[in-house]
């Protein structure tokens, strides 16, 4: 009889390793690794191209992998136990956090669990581990997208931006308002491999709720990968120029194929660093011959493209869905990265169940660049909220005013929320164009 207190061999081992180039030592590990993540997400499985050229863009992130691999050995025929049956990945972006003020963030991604392995703790212990160890490592904030909106709000993280799919009629009754304000010229796309992070970076930094860009996102643009990782030769591009004659926004785009009715061009990557800018490249799509319709899944919610057009119905949209969302790691940190516009004071009482984030504040701000964060623990609060609610209310996409109607915030003092709403209010409406 086997001996109860006698210890059991771990059923699984964790591996933290970096993205290595083709032909270097841990190539084929990463290889295995990217496989596994396709087939958590339902993609095919990947040839030598793509898994090449993923791994070298995870290599220009400085993406570190997680895997969990099983011990011993798998049954006959099953997937071998060089591939993990859990992924998880993080690198490390700037974040707007409003008034151009920037955080760095740990960014979450390829998150997976394969199905036959699900209800041992593995996702737990991959998220509670690393945002403890970010934490640790003096950071303030952790992000993600969510492929599922019922996963992630356990774990501390609050939905803080939010996007939308739209269809817009550039028939006749597309007609904008605004006067164009520079100039527009098709280009070849391959200048956007150096084009369009300089770009990027001017919207990063006027943007509050953008996330520094993965090297993904030039490819993309340009054309060089799609999204079976071989070149796109459908995508084209076009520059926006201003008045002195730098470029300051670029838009690149496909034709969705004679057999799609009505005739579509799908935005690839719109990216304008001046409202102006932004009106001009919609100008130039309706400029497209023998196009009926253009779609667009990353536009935000709050577009002064509606505003601009004098027939707003031109514009259908659909999808309205969560996009960035936050893990506050430090509540003070975070608190006094901010800028607030207003002059106030607030104590939140900050409840956290993984027990990185909780506690009791109070942020006194004079609208200008003096921010004070106090640890007033036992003192009365004006709100009592949880992480993932601070994390929502963050960036000013999310009023405080709406939580508390919905029992997620509670008001000690009156009109609490309301102050809140005011002081966590950002510039502009914040809006991720990037996802990861």
């Amino acid at each position: 009889m086997a001996d109860p207190k006698e210890e059991k061999p771990a059923k699984y081992t964790v591996h933290q390793f970096a993205a290595a180039g083709q032909g270097d030592p841990g190539y084929e590990q990463g290889a295995a690794w990217v496989q596994a993540v396709s087939h958590g997400f339902h993609q095919q499985r990947r040839d030598d191209e793509y898994l090449a050229k993923t791994l070298a863009a995870y290599q220009a992130d400085q993406r570190e992998l997680t895997g969990v691999y099983v011990n011993g050995g798998v049954p006959e025929h099953a997937v071998g136990a060089e591939v993990p049956v859990a992924t998880y990945a993080t690198m490390r972006k700037p974040l707007n956090i409003g008034f151009g003020r920037q955080l760095e963030a740990n960014l979450v991604t390829s998150v997976t669990v394969r199905g036959t392995h699900r209800r041992q703790g593995i996702l737990r212990g991959m998220i509670t581990a690393d945002l403890a160890a970010a934490k640790d490592d003096g950071l303030a904030m952790a992000a993600l997208t969510a492929s599922e909106g019922t996963i992630y709000g356990r774990f501390g993280f609050g939905v803080a931006t939010f996007e939308r799919s739209i269809k817009v009629d550039t028939g006749p009754r597309f007609r904008l308002r605004a006067v164009p304000a520079g100039s527009v010229e098709v280009a070849d796309p391959a200048v956007l491999l150096d084009i369009a992070p300089r770009i990027f970076s001017r919207v990063q930094r006027a943007t509050p709720g953008s996330i520094g860009r993965q090297e993904y996102y030039r490819l993309l643009a340009s054309g060089s990968i799609g999204h079976d990782g071989k070149p796109d030769p459908a995508v084209k591009c076009a520059l926006h120029y201003d008045a002195a004659g730098r470029p300051d926004g670029y838009v690149s785009y496909r034709f969705k194929g004679w057999d799609a009715k009505p005739f579509t061009m799908e935005i690839v990557d719109l990216v304008a660093g001046t409202d102006a800018a932004y009106l001009d490249l919609w100008r130039f799509l309706k400029s497209i011959d023998l196009i009926d319709v253009v779609t667009w899944a990353e536009a935000p919610v709050d577009d002064p493209l509606a505003w601009a057009l004098e027939d707003p119905r031109c514009i259908e949209a659909s999808d309205i869905r969560d996009m960035l969302w936050l893990r506050i790691l430090d509540v003070p940190a975070a608190l006094e990265a901010r800028q607030y516009p207003v002059t106030g004071r607030l104590v939140l009482q900050v409840s956290d169940k993984l027990g990185l984030a909780g506690g009791t504040w109070e942020v006194a701000s004079d609208a200008g660049t003096g921010t004070t964060v106090r640890d007033v623990s036992g003192q009365d609060p004006d709100l009592v909220l949880d992480v993932a609610d601070l994390a929502s209310v963050y960036l000013g996409a999310v009023s405080p005013v709406t939580l508390a109607a919905a029992g997620r915030i509670s008001e000690h003092r009156p009109s609490a929320a309301f102050a809140a709403q005011q002081m966590f209010a950002v510039e502009r409406p914040a809006h991720c164009l990037t996802h990861f």
